[in-house]
């Protein structure tokens, strides 16, 4: 079996049956910001998630995706059978920092992906950035295709999201999420394995706009684990990035 087939093919097993949560008994989203989110897989059997921003174009963290490595973004048919995107290429912000990421600190963790051919059924979510002024308390979505309980693989592999809220003093760099019904400080919704690179939504004045991507997550009390806090950087210091990425792919998002 070819490798990229041998690793869907274990990724096909790992998530089905799906159970409801992204960790913490959220749902599953088959509209609204779900369908922007998509399934990224890597040559060594990693997995993250991502968001369409164009039809060809997915912003996903810049720790997903690695030079000398090969990726693919999964889609799946009618009988939810998994079917591979050839990734043309891809980009890593300039300035993130593996090593940030490995102790929870602020870097450029953002990447773009170029896919051969249009996606399916997905839908290009509007690109942004957070609205100011930000605060403790401000709502914001998260989307992924991760585990829903920590350490089953089986959990994962369908859209789920959760309304989380901004904790401690959130800024240009990084934003801190916990659920509202339990501030972190017990196991409740947010990001897990396989959500990274999955996108932040904000409501704003033109609808839900992607504000920045999912980087990592902890346990509660900030311990080892999921169902804490989630961190997002957003994109506030590098949504020019993107759009200049994507423009010289010969790609301009609409609106920029």
């Amino acid at each position: 079996m070819k490798p990229f087939l041998a690793i869907v093919a274990i990724f096909a097993l790992l998530v089905s049956p799906p159970v409801s949560a992204i960790v913490g008994n959220a749902p599953a989203l088959n509209d609204g910001v779900g369908r922007s989110v998509v399934t990224i897989v890597g040559s060594r059997g990693n997995f993250c998630s991502g968001a369409l921003i164009a039809p060809k174009l997915v912003l996903t963290a810049g720790h997903c995706v690695q030079p000398g490595l090969d990726y693919r973004i999964v889609e799946y048919d009618r009988d939810r059978k998994p079917v591979l995107k050839t990734v043309r290429r891809f980009a890593v912000h300039p300035g993130f920092s593996m090593q940030s990421i490995l102790v929870h600190r602020a870097t450029a963790d953002v990447a773009l992906l170029e896919m051969e051919a249009p996606a399916g059924d997905r839908v290009p979510a509007a690109l942004g950035e957070p609205q100011q002024p930000l605060a403790a308390g401000n709502a914001f979505t998260v989307a992924g295709i991760g585990v829903a309980i920590p350490g089953d693989g089986k959990s994962g592999g369908v859209v789920r999201s959760a309304a989380l809220v901004a904790t401690g003093k959130p800024g240009t760099l990084q934003i801190r999420l916990v659920d509202p019904a339990t501030l972190g400080t017990r196991f409740g919704l947010g990001g897990c394995t396989g959500d990274s690179g999955g996108p932040a939504f904000e409501t704003q004045a033109q609808g839900q706009v992607l504000i920045g991507v999912i980087s990592w997550s902890t346990g509660p009390n900030v311990g080892d684990g999921c169902g804490g806090m989630t961190g997002v950087t957003p994109l506030t210091l590098y949504r020019d990035w993107v759009v200049q990425t994507a423009r010289q792919w010969g790609m301009p998002l609409g609106g920029n």
